[in-house]
């Protein structure tokens, strides 16, 4: 049975924790009720997911959303600097921001295992992140901590992570093919809508089979994998901003059925509808 680490335990002190490690060895099967960010600096190690073994390598920056399991093993002085959020510490300034709203929330799955995604970076960044994280650490290690300066570290980390992620301005940039470009239109405009990828394909004269490659090769995941996840945002963004209840939030986003709406919810945030409001409301808030 996979272990779980709880925010209670990790956050009896502030929304923000931080901690460098260096691992010989390995770590057995983990998952978390918080966000977490493993930046990788120097050493050998395999990263294990739900979707298999992946080298890592000097620079990789590991998000792991609430919900998703990880493992090191096969770790030969590896450099691990983790920097954990607690649901207080993603609060609207993270989660408004288009390009950390994308990072840390809804980052493509084909980048990784179901909440985890993997973002490659220089090595020289890795290790300015790195070096921001140890002081993290030693900021918490204070006798009275400062809030300020905490957030200050935590902002440099996660804007050191945003550059990396960003596009390369000079690179090229293919554009969508006008089908999926269209497909995605339809689908933001009216996600509660009872779409079907054989509606889509006819709304754009193309076979669904030949919609689905392109969405795939465009979007990184199929029409209907990314309705869902645009589901499960307008969903979250409900839960934590209005006092609709739990089921008629699943109905206004498409998802009539409560069971069937926990279930695609926890499956791609890693949390009930209800835990995530819970975690998520403001303080004081009262749904209905």
């Amino acid at each position: 049975m996979i272990a779980t680490l709880h925010e209670q335990a990790l956050f009896a002190d502030g929304p923000i924790w931080g901690g460098v490690h260096h691992l010989s060895g390995g770590i057995e099967p983990h998952t978390h009720d918080f966000l977490e960010i493993a930046i990788i600096g120097p050493g050998g190690g395999t990263h294990v997911t739900g979707r298999g073994e992946r080298p890592l390598r000097h620079g990789d920056a590991i998000v792991l959303r609430p919900g998703a399991w990880h493992a090191f093993r096969d770790c030969a002085g590896l450099t691990v600097a983790n920097c954990c959020l607690s649901a207080q510490a993603l609060g609207d300034e993270v989660y408004r921001t288009p390009m950390l709203r994308r990072l840390l929330w809804n980052e493509p799955v084909s980048s990784g295992a179901q909440g985890v995604a993997v973002t490659p970076m220089d090595p020289a960044d890795a290790d300015e992140a790195i070096a921001q994280i140890a002081r993290l650490e030693r900021d918490l290690a204070a006798t009275r901590p400062r809030p300020g300066r905490l957030l200050g570290r935590l902002v440099t980390v996660l804007g050191i992570l945003a550059d990396a992620s960003a596009p390369d301005p000079d690179a090229f940039v293919p554009v969508p093919h006008p089908a999926v470009a269209a497909t995605i239109a339809r689908l933001e405009a009216a996600p509660a809508h009872p779409w079907r990828l054989d509606d889509l394909a006819r709304a754009v004269n193309l076979d669904p089979d030949y919609l689905g490659r392109l969405f795939v090769q465009c979007a990184g995941l199929t029409p209907m994998g990314f309705l869902a996840r645009l589901r499960a945002e307008r969903a979250a963004t409900l839960l934590a901003r209005s006092a609709l209840p739990v089921a008629r939030v699943g109905a206004a986003v498409g998802w009539d059925d409560p069971t069937y709406f926990a279930r695609r919810f926890k499956s791609l945030v890693g949390l009930t509808p209800s835990e995530y409001r819970r975690r998520n409301a403001p303080a004081g808030f009262s749904p209905k």
